[in-house]
């Protein structure tokens, strides 16, 4: 997952970088600093908010993301 692509899922779900990281069991700074491009979480982490992203119907793919019933974005 990318930056942008949790900046968009998030968007299309209507979470907050807050909701996130609390589906995700993470820091709000962890979230924060990922979408900003200031670092990339470790390893359990980064799968963590992908995996909660992905409870919500968010499919990652190489040039973007869907969503339940949706075209790519």
């Amino acid at each position: 997952m990318t930056p942008e692509q949790c900046r968009a899922a998030r968007g299309w779900l209507d979470l907050s970088q807050a909701e996130l990281a609390e589906a995700a069991k993470v820091s709000l700074s962890t979230v924060r600093d990922f979408e900003k491009g200031r670092r990339t979480p470790i390893g359990n982490n980064l799968t963590a908010m992908v995996a909660a992203l992905s409870a919500h119907g968010i499919e990652f793919q190489d040039n973007g993301i869907t969503g339940p019933r949706s075209e790519p974005v």
